[in-house]
């Protein structure tokens, strides 16, 4: 089943699917764009893209709505605890727009179904750091004193109650402060579910917000849906190494049916109006962003949050 997501480039919104490809013609571009970044630079002739466990392994790939694949990659069982990534390739002119971690979101996400307790990877130099934000472990270390072009390897666990995606050490970070400068969003069981770098996820159990009705209490859906917005400006205020007191300037909520069941709050940089240039200035920068509540699958309410990040002044 294809997965949507979206980001914004500009103005416009542009669709990128997770598909797996099936046909002869959706291998070919799978293909090609591997051989395109992962080969062709290096002088390395057709054919060099594929190895013997293409036959064996998971693959996918992003395709926009034009139709172009802008992003591959592989997974396969080393064994029934062990999955390894490779060939995970993003087109030169759409990187830096998240796709990789989307890739490697999806890819993780096979290896958990399968049963594998953890995730290998091989990286060269240039990659390495971003292998590390998505939550990878230096494991072996190439040498790339006497070979510019080693390898190293790095290893991410799987089997953590609380997995997460990207910028793992964050988010228990961030969640950590929550629950000791917060006390009430440890008493309504408030936890990070996810963060993909484009998108922030928090959950809470219904029975701590429940209400005399039985569904949760309008409070607890607001202090929610607050706490996604801030931790998702949080996050990105730390991608660019800058401080700041993030406060809540004002909120407005609209209610459209109640949560019975799967509380979560969804907030996604593409509804983010507002830039943290003011910031490097010593002045305060302002933001305006939707988070969406769910009960499950199912929009419960939508909330406008505007927010504003207070400069650290001398």
């Amino acid at each position: 089943m294809a997965s949507v997501y979206a980001i914004l480039i500009g103005s416009p919104m542009t669709r990128v699917t997770v598909v797996t490809p099936s046909s002869p013609e959706s291998f070919e571009r799978y293909y090609e764009l591997r051989w395109r970044v992962l080969r062709k630079p290096f002088r390395r002739p057709r054919g060099s893209e594929q190895d013997e466990y293409d036959q064996i392994g998971d693959h996918r790939m992003l395709v926009n709505d034009a139709g172009e694949v802008i992003g591959v990659g592989r997974i396969h069982l080393n064994s029934p605890e062990e999955a390894q990534i490779r060939f995970m390739a993003v087109a030169p002119e759409r990187q830096g727009e998240g796709h990789g971690v989307t890739l490697i979101h999806a890819l993780e996400m096979l290896a958990l179904e399968q049963g594998a307790e953890r995730v290998i990877i091989n990286s060269r130099d240039n990659t390495l750091g971003f292998y590390v934000r998505c939550g990878y472990v230096l494991k072996e270390e190439g040498d790339t004193v006497t070979n510019p072009m080693a390898e190293h390897q790095l290893v991410k666990a799987l089997d953590t109650p609380e997995y997460i995606v990207y910028r793992p050490d964050w988010c228990r970070e961030l969640q950590k402060t929550w629950h000791e400068q917060i006390p009430i969003t440890e008493a309504m069981g408030i936890r990070i579910y996810q963060y993909t770098g484009r998108t922030f996820e928090i959950r809470a159990p219904l029975p701590r917000n429940i209400n005399v009705h039985g569904t949760m209490f309008a409070g607890s859906i607001y202090t929610l849906a607050t706490l996604a917005g801030w931790g998702l400006l949080q996050l990105h205020l730390q991608e660019r190494e800058l401080h700041g007191a993030i406060v809540l300037a004002d909120g407005q909520i609209q209610y459209t049916q109640p949560v019975i069941q799967e509380p979560r709050a969804l907030a996604t940089l593409s509804t983010v109006e507002g830039t943290f240039d003011p910031l490097a200035q010593g002045q305060n920068a302002r933001f305006t962003l939707e988070v969406q509540v769910s009960d499950g699958d199912q929009v419960a309410a939508t909330f406008i949050g505007k927010y504003v990040i207070k400069a650290v002044r001398d």
